[in-house]
Formats: C-alpha cells, structure tokens, sequence
C-alpha cells in the first residue's frame, strides 16, 4: 500500500496497480454477486484510505474555522488549509497565489464568467476593464466541451452582448485547428476549450490554441478536469491564462476544486461572489477587497476537503504521474482494440495512431439503447456511464442522443478491461441485436 505521510514523496521506480488496489477499500466489495469493475473514473474516482484518513484526522483533532481565530485550534486549520494550497499548486506547477479553491470545475468556470460579466458592467479596479465585453465581441468555445464550460458561456453572452463562436470537430474526434484560425479572430475576447474531452478522452492541442487565442490578444480559460488525474500537469508552461480542476475526479473527496490563474490575470479580474473572509475594510457605503486567492474565497471554505485533495496530490505524487499515464496508456490502447473487435460497436472518435489519449472511451452498441447496456454490464458488476454525459452537443454531433463511457484510473487492471470487453461482447446477442 501506499503509506499516507505529509511530505512530497519521491515517485515509485516501478509501477504495479495490484499493490495500489488494497488502498481503495471499495474495490473489494462485490455487486450482483461479481467483484465490481470500476470504469467510471471518469465521472469520479475512488478514494484510497490515505485521503479518508486525513479529512477524518483533521476533523478529528484540529477542526476549527481558517483565517478568523487567534487560539491554537484555529492557527494548526489555518495552516494545514494553507499548506494544501500549497501542495495542490504545485501538483500543477503553479504557485499557491496562483490557487483559489472553489467547490468544484463548474464553480470555478461560473467564477470566471461572472467576473467577467462584473467587468463588463465596470466593477473592480480601473485593471478590470480589460475583461469587459462590448456587443459583438466573440466568446470562442469548442463542439466538444462539457456543459458546464458551454452554459456559464451562454448566459455571459447572454447577459453582455457577445456572440458565441465554435471550433469544429472532426469524425475523429480531433479538433479542426484550421478552422480555428479562421473562427479565433479580432473580436475573440475568450477562448475556453477542454484539455481532454470527457467524451472523446483525446488530449487536445493546448499549445496551438493559446497561440491563436494569444494572438488575437484573447484570455484562455482551460477545463483540465479530464487530464489533471491522468497526465503530468503544468499549467503555467501550457501557457493558459486560466485553468480549473476538480477534486472528486483525481481521488479526492467531493466539494472543492481549484481554479489556477496567472497572476497578472487574478490581479485584475474583478470578484464574483461576496462577503466575509475576502475583504480589507468594509463601511457601510463601500467595500475594499484583498487581493488573490482570498479575493475569490468569500464565506467558509471547506476546510476538510482541501487537506483531503492534498493528500490525494500526495498519494498520485508518490506513484508518479508519468508511471499513472503510461499505464493507462497500456489500458487505453487495451480497451480501444477490444472495442474495435466487437460486432456492432461503434466508437466516437477514434482518431488514427499517435493521438494522444487518456484511458476513457464512449461508444454505441447498434440496436441497444445505452442505458440497456449499462444495466447489463451492472449485472454482470461492471459500472460505467451511459447519457450524454454533460455533452450534449457533442453527441448530436456524433448523430446519438446517449452513448456508454467506460473509463480507467491507475487502480484498473488489465484483467478488469478483458471482462468488461467479454461481457460487452454478449450485450447485442443477450438484446437479440445480433446479425
């Protein structure tokens, strides 16, 4: 197992998912009378007993409310939620200024549009006006992107005046880049894309779009909540201007997330919601706010949670993210040939060889609607997503309404991909769907 422990630890030299299964209880538990195959990660991980352990510690022994008290209880909270600001930042290469918690990625997307919805109106600092939109101006978003980075998007044009513009995709699933050079122009003020789909699992190229939307002088905003779990990650050396991540998607608990900011960016954006904790001085006729994070962190943080993420950076620190993405890799490519070679199933967007992916896959089982699959593979103790998965557009571009998602994390094994594949290749024979 992996032990629980405070410091950075150094990655492991070798890589074996059977010695990290023990750590995650749940993993042993049967359903319908079969040992549960997880590929669900996708829409949340498992917690492995290290992460359990250090939200009950703290709630056992040094609960108290951070940033408000002068006594010993609330001195050991606030500095184990600042040292988790710390350690959460530099699992993605950022510095803690650079970090501002939010209950989770679609929070932290709603942050940002409604900061710049206050912008436009002419609230914040006289360095908030760079964010400000004027009718016309262009919101620049992909056709693959999860709801909750297309909604905040809607209502911001919505509410301002601006146009929403689309990138492309291809049948393949990947991105059409040069239809976003044509679509990123003069009037792009943001561009907000997805570094993996959660549909598609493509790693898409975030070098290329930065550079586009940099040169229109546009403010980037990425949803790293599908690579954060899964790839080695630094947001500064991607060069966005703006990124969110998720806690519940890369072990850890449920209810807070992150939004990283460059640092000139946070400077000037102005805040979205407030009251206590994010001020300087209040008077009765006006407020002064204190700078990023905590300008962004108004009311009662969840405490608790934020120490548990950073024990779950912790515990992915001391496996290695290179170790996680390669071994994925060998799942990926596993999961993909298999589904390749079963009647009936058809993937949504399997780009060619040299695509870089993470370990999910969505697809179409003909003549079965997915929810009858995923009740079939329940039966047999296998959990996957079915739906449209919080893409709806994307699936009417793919022609469906629903598909099936089966998605890994580092506790998955080989083994675990063969059964979901053997029973998968039963659903269309069992539905009498079968030529």
């Amino acid at each position: 197992m992996i032990p629980s422990t405070d410091a950075r630890p150094v990655a492991l030299h070798a890589f074996d998912p059977s010695a990290l299964r023990g750590d995650f209880s749940i993993l042993d538990r049967l359903v319908n009378g079969h040992p549960l195959v997880y590929l669900d990660s996708a829409a949340t991980s498992q917690k492995p007993r290290a992460v359990i352990d250090a939200e009950v510690a703290f709630l056992t022994n040094e609960n108290a409310a951070v940033h408000r008290g002068a006594h010993t209880l609330a001195a050991e909270a606030t500095e184990l939620f600042e040292d988790a600001r710390a350690t959460v930042a530099g699992f993605v290469g950022a510095e803690p200024e650079q970090l501002v918690w939010t209950s989770g990625a679609t929070a932290g997307l709603n942050l940002v549009a409604y900061a710049i919805g206050n912008a436009t109106l002419g609230r914040g600092a006289p360095a908030s006006a760079r964010f400000a939109l004027a009718p016309g101006d262009e919101i620049v978003v992909t056709e693959i992107e999860h709801h909750a980075n297309l909604v905040p998007w809607q209502e911001l044009a919505a509410r301002t005046g601006a146009v929403l513009r689309f990138i492309p995709v291809h049948e393949d699933g990947t991105l059409g880049l040069e239809a976003a050079a044509s679509v990123i122009g003069e009037r792009t003020r943001v561009v907000a894309f997805t570094h993996v789909s959660n549909v598609l699992g493509i790693v898409n190229p975030v070098a290329a779009l930065v550079a586009l939307a940099r040169e229109a002088g546009a403010l980037t905003v990425l949803d790293a909540c599908q690579s954060a779990p899964h790839l080695p990650l630094d947001l500064p050396a991607l060069g966005v201007d703006l990124a969110v991540f998720s806690g519940h998607k890369m072990l850890g608990p449920y209810g807070i997330g992150a939004l990283y900011g460059r640092s000139d960016v946070l400077a000037a954006l102005p805040p979205f919601l407030t009251g206590g904790s994010m001020i300087t001085k209040v008077t009765l006729e006006r407020t002064e706010y204190l700078p990023p994070p905590q300008r962004f962190e108004a009311g009662t943080q969840p405490v608790s949670q934020t120490i548990a993420l950073a024990a779950a950076v912790r515990y992915l620190d001391t496996v290695g993210m290179d170790a996680v993405h390669a071994h994925e890799q060998t799942l990926e490519r596993r999961l993909r040939d298999g589904l390749r070679r079963i009647d009936g199933v058809r993937l949504l967007g399997d780009a060619p060889a040299g695509v870089e992916r993470v370990g999910l896959a969505a697809f179409d089982v003909a003549g079965v609607h997915a929810h009858d699959v995923g009740q079939f593979l329940d039966s047999r103790g296998i959990a996957v997503r079915v739906g449209h998965h919080c893409a709806a557009p994307l699936h009417t571009r793919f022609g469906l309404t629903a598909s099936v998602r089966a998605s890994t994390a580092l506790y998955n094994t080989v083994d675990e991909v063969d059964v979901f594949l053997d029973a998968l290749d039963q659903v269309r024979p069992f539905f009498g769907a079968g030529a």
